[in-house]
């Protein structure tokens, strides 16, 4: 450990212990362990409140084909700031909490993230026009843009190295589900609304029910042992290993009687740890470089592809149907991908899928049947889902604990701000010369993103992080 680590003390509660011991200490127990009914718990938890979090973003989709025709018909530039709020929210939101998540717990700053989540879908639901609805989807991706980077920071916190990458797989994969119940959702109730009010409000409603619904369940599971020891709470720590060990029928090592070396000075967490060490600031550059690209194909083809088919002259509710139909294939996909990936190379992975989508892009541009074209995007949706997977599952691995939820959520900060930026630059280049424009421009960010990973190390998979 290079001493940039070493030099600056964390504020915290909690007794201060040896540790550089501790925190390896704390690795080595839990990297020997099984999976358990406890890791299982913790994956069904950040797989609910990522379900939540894909569904309010998904909702997006359904709101650019409501509000892009009558009785709507927003103006472009409104429909525009409205699809583009919740990204821009997300931006700010991201390294906000993964601030939270390096200085009071992964657990603590996922709850918050999704308490807000809950107040801001609540007040989109409630709200009585366009203006005050774009401001409520922006309170909605501050905390949207926080869960995700949080979500993968606690998984790659806890799991075992060999399991590491198929949970984290599976977390996407079913979380993803969220963006075809959502817009599902959306169509069933559009024939007779409930009590008269619109069906997307309605899914806003219950996407705020089930995000506070996710933030208790959040305060049942244990906080990251690894992220407990670095801040030099090892008593806590201890406790925390000893619920894996006890879920894994394990007999837990008998408890410390405080003898051993002298203290050493607490790691240095968050932004200190970040901007002291050069080697942090690269791959996080990297990082934060492949994310800012990535949306403009993995978030750019959904968002806009509803409208894509309202242009090729299919009606607005084959439009919804189209969109929930298109989001069915990543969570099989990225589930089933969860089998093997702890056995790939996730640098290979990454630019194969790059690959994928612009063949699969360039399908659904030329296509003009309604079979040709939902195929073409459940094949591009499901690409991009697993794209995403691995390339969180690459950043995690990459990232050493003291910094991995500022880093990550910083690069997650930096998609939230390309996706805020893709619906405001493609839909005129959409508008203005059409599909094979707009997924030109979609085709050129995924060459950039293969090109960038191609110069890039490898991943860990099976291997410990640091």
């Amino acid at each position: 450990m290079s001493q940039a680590h070493v030099d600056t003390v964390v504020p915290d509660a909690g007794p201060r212990v040896p540790t550089g011991e501790s925190v390896a200490t704390v690795a080595q127990r839990l990297d020997g362990l099984p999976l358990t009914w406890l890791h299982g718990a913790i994956l069904a938890v950040c797989t609910f409140g990522l379900f939540t979090d894909i569904a309010e973003v998904a909702l997006s989709n359904a709101l650019a084909a409501i509000f892009s025709a009558p009785p709507h018909d927003m103006p472009r530039g409104g429909l525009a700031l409205l699809l583009a709020s919740v990204f821009a929210g997300g931006a700010v939101g991201a390294p906000v909490f993964g601030l939270l998540g390096d200085r009071i717990g992964r657990r603590r700053a996922l709850q918050a993230s999704l308490a807000l989540m809950a107040v801001g879908s609540l007040a989109a639901a409630l709200s009585p026009g366009p203006a005050s609805l774009t401001l409520a989807r922006a309170l909605s991706g501050f905390a949207i843009g926080g869960f995700p980077p949080l979500a993968a920071t606690y998984l790659t916190d806890v799991m075992p190295p060999r399991r590491r990458g198929a949970m984290l797989l599976v977390c996407t994969g079913l979380g993803s589900l969220g963006g075809a119940a959502v817009l599902g959702l959306v169509y069933a109730l559009a024939p007779e609304p409930p009590l008269g009010v619109e069906p997307w409000r309605w899914a806003l409603g219950l996407g705020a029910a089930l995000a506070l619904f996710g933030a208790g369940l959040f305060g049942l599971m244990p906080e990251s042992p690894r992220w407990l020891a670095l801040v030099g709470r090892r008593a806590e720590a201890d406790h925390a290993c000893r619920r894996f060990e006890r879920a894994a029928r394990i007999m837990p090592p008998p408890v410390a009687d405080g003898a051993g070396p002298a203290p050493a000075p607490p790691v240095r967490a968050g932004f200190a740890a970040l901007l002291a060490d050069p080697g942090h600031r690269r791959r996080t550059g990297r990082f934060l470089a492949l994310y800012a690209i990535a949306p403009w194909a993995t978030l750019g083809f959904p968002l806009l592809s509803t409208v894509v088919m309202l242009q090729k002259g299919f009606r607005i509710h084959e439009s919804l149907v189209f969109g929930a139909l298109s989001l069915l294939g990543p969570p099989l996909g990225t589930t089933l991908t969860a089998l093997v990936v702890d056995r790939l190379e996730r640098r290979a992975c990454l630019v194969a899928l790059a690959a994928a989508m612009a063949a699969f892009g360039t399908v659904f541009a030329g296509a003009s049947t309604f079979p040709v074209l939902v195929g073409a995007a459940i094949a591009f949706n499901t690409a991009a889902s697993i794209y995403g997977g691995i390339l969180a599952i690459y950043a995690t691995e990459l990232l050493p604990t003291p910094v991995r939820a500022t880093a990550l959520a910083c690069a997650w900060a930096g998609g939230r701000v390309s996706a805020a930026l893709a619906p405001i630059v493609l839909l005129p280049i959409l508008a203005a010369f059409g599909a094979h424009a707009m997924f030109g421009a979609i085709t050129l960010a995924l060459v950039l993103s293969g090109l960038l990973l191609l110069r890039g190390p490898g991943g860990l998979s099976g291997r410990a992080v640091t």
